[in-house]
């Protein structure tokens, strides 16, 4: 066992290489594609977010003139006409993952920290950002060899001569029309506001996932009725009773080559870590509550991980401070009715 840990150490990086993801798609015209052609990423996985579909389901994406389509054991089709916008990004993580991992604390006289300087590989992704039929706000992300996600960027990007017809690009930030005017509130209903990144660099994937996995989150929280994405109309089924929003207000990427490369030392440096801003409020304007968020995370999936814990920790704090909240206003209540009965009594005399 031994021997064959060293032969694998001793490798050169082009052995290595192989297991890393690679383009899939052989390079058969050196023209730049257009808008208008249909391009295939073969080898796909849809890390979070898209609807009807598993996380860490593997299949193929296919961009053309009408639609993203994502094909595994689940079929979704994106109309191009819904994107709100579409990104990619990049970073290198470990190779083999945790079996990777403990080959590396195998290999004796300090083996494993010379092994993890090679040992990693550059994982892509695309994110696309869209409205459904409803208008409600989603984020997917998809794990694509490198070469891949530039092409299907390049894919994607309007004509020359299609840029000054374009219609201008929807800003999720911006604030929704009240469309509950007069409406019905919903009791238990939750509105998850689109996440605010103005004052700091945020990939396109840590902004996701923080709100794919806070959706996720809520909809799991006792005495939710029913969670709404920011743009959707809630007039006709009743309008939300809270609304949560999010603004990311710090970010620093971790590195997991950095943290395997320096040993036990890596545990405290090269983590992820992020600091939201929480606003939770009620459609009465009664409840009201400011809360700030850290996060910090390392690991394997670093981005789904710490988004995660962020959607987890805020719906933790979303129960605590509803229950503190309606006990209150069942103190204040009962308060209410002892004066009123006190008062009544007086008047009586």
């Amino acid at each position: 066992m031994l021997v064959l840990i060293q032969a694998i150490l001793f490798l050169p990086h082009q052995a290595f290489a192989s297991a890393a993801i690679q383009p899939q798609r052989p390079v058969t015209s050196s023209r730049k594609p257009s808008s208008e052609d249909s391009w295939t990423i073969s080898h796909a996985q849809h890390a979070y977010g898209l609807p009807e579909v598993k996380p860490k389901q593997k299949g193929t994406l296919t961009l053309d003139s009408q639609n993203i389509t994502f094909t595994g054991k689940a079929v979704y089709r994106i109309p191009r006409a819904s994107v709100i916008a579409i990104s990619d990004g990049s970073e290198r993580v470990e190779m083999w993952g945790m079996k990777g991992r403990l080959l590396r604390m195998a290999i004796p006289n300090g083996g494993g920290l010379a092994a993890a300087g090679f040992m990693h590989h550059k994982e892509s992704s695309l994110t696309v950002e869209f409205r459904d039929p409803r208008g409600g706000y989603h984020a997917a992300v998809f794990v694509v060899p490198p070469a891949d996600a530039t092409l299907a960027m390049a894919t994607f990007a309007p004509r020359t001569d299609d840029a000054a017809s374009a219609a201008e690009p929807v800003d999720i930030t911006a604030p929704v029309a009240n469309v509950c005017e007069g409406a019905t509130v919903k009791p238990g209903s939750v509105l998850i506001a689109a996440p605010v990144w103005e004052q700091v660099e945020v990939p396109a994937s840590y902004r996701a996932l923080v709100y794919e996995h806070l959706v996720d989150r809520m909809r799991r929280v006792q005495g939710v009725s029913q969670v709404y994405r920011e743009g959707e109309p809630g007039a006709q089924h009743g309008c939300p009773q809270s609304t949560v929003r999010i603004a990311i207000a710090g970010f620093r990427p971790g590195s997991q080559v950095k943290r395997a490369m320096m040993g036990p030392a890596g545990f405290f440096t090269g983590t992820t870590q992020m600091n939201f801003h929480v606003t939770m409020s009620d459609q009465a304007g009664v409840w009201n509550v400011n809360d700030d968020v850290k996060a910090t995370v390392r690991g394997e999936s670093e981005s789904k991980n710490i988004a995660d814990s962020v959607a987890k920790n805020v719906a933790k704090r979303y129960v605590l401070e509803r229950a503190k909240f309606e006990k209150s206003q069942i103190v204040f209540s009962q308060s209410g009715k002892a004066n009123s009965q006190t008062q009544l009594s007086a008047a009586q005399r």
